[in-house]
């Protein structure tokens, strides 16, 4: 039996995934409401510094891996324009449901499909830009992810991995506190499930951080990988250009 990481839990990989879904079928209708709160707003920053970041054209062709709720894609579809495509997808089915009724109400009417980011439905040398936004570290073979999303991208394309990474050393503590403590509260009061915050908090420890996050894209073939923290490297975005 191969085992991975829950949290700070250690189940069989094949169990992860089921696990993973059950958490965001939780919490899919309060997602961006619990966004809002836990970061302060902050998450609409980073969100636009990733816009910014992935400097889209017209008729450029973007994949949104773990879109959920649609703030990227959304962004994406307005730099690209009607010759352009923006695809959006995510595992969760949920999610995906709440982020197309998001689209739809606003009038953007993109592709929307459920895809397993480690066996991505798309041809080789596809995209210009793939994308995944707080969605890496819920994959239970980040490897094998990484370098499908590099094989869909088509040559000198970007992949951008915004994700929750190492607090800088003199927050550590004051982040863990809100993290184990503040996070699950929240989540009782407003989602009503304070095991799938708590999870949260867990799954960012065990994710890795930004120069190992960086090693793993260079082995899944990414010539070129840098990295930008915000807010002191609560979230970092890795930027990789395939060679």
């Amino acid at each position: 039996m191969s085992s991975t990481h829950f949290g700070f839990q250690t189940v069989d990989e094949k169990d992860k995934a089921s696990r993973v879904r059950g958490v965001f079928d939780s919490v899919a209708s309060k997602y961006d409401v619990m966004n809002d709160l836990m970061s302060g707003g902050l998450h609409r920053a980073w969100k636009a510094y990733t816009v910014m970041v992935a400097n889209l054209k017209e008729g450029d062709q973007v994949l949104d891996i773990a879109g959920g709720t649609g703030d990227l894609s959304m962004a994406f579809s307005k730099k690209v324009g009607a010759s352009g495509t923006v695809v959006h997808t995510d595992i969760n089915e949920a999610m995906l449901r709440v982020g197309r009724d998001r689209l739809t109400d606003k009038g953007i009417f993109l592709p929307t499909l459920v895809c397993d980011a480690e066996k991505l439905p798309f041809p080789d040398n596809h995209f210009n830009l793939v994308s995944v936004a707080f969605g890496l570290r819920n994959m239970t073979h980040k490897d094998a992810a990484l370098k499908e999303m590099n094989r869909v991208l088509k040559p000198g394309g970007k992949l951008l991995v915004l994700e929750f990474s190492k607090v800088a050393k003199p927050l550590e503590k004051v982040y863990d506190w809100y993290s184990f403590n503040i996070l699950p509260k929240m989540g009782s009061m407003v989602a009503g499930d304070p095991d799938s915050y708590r999870y949260l908090a867990e799954s960012i420890r065990m994710h890795p951080g930004q120069e190992e996050l960086k090693a793993l894209m260079q082995q899944a073939g990414f010539g070129h990988v840098d990295y930008h923290n915000m807010s002191a490297g609560i979230v970092a975005l890795h930027v990789g250009i395939k060679c």
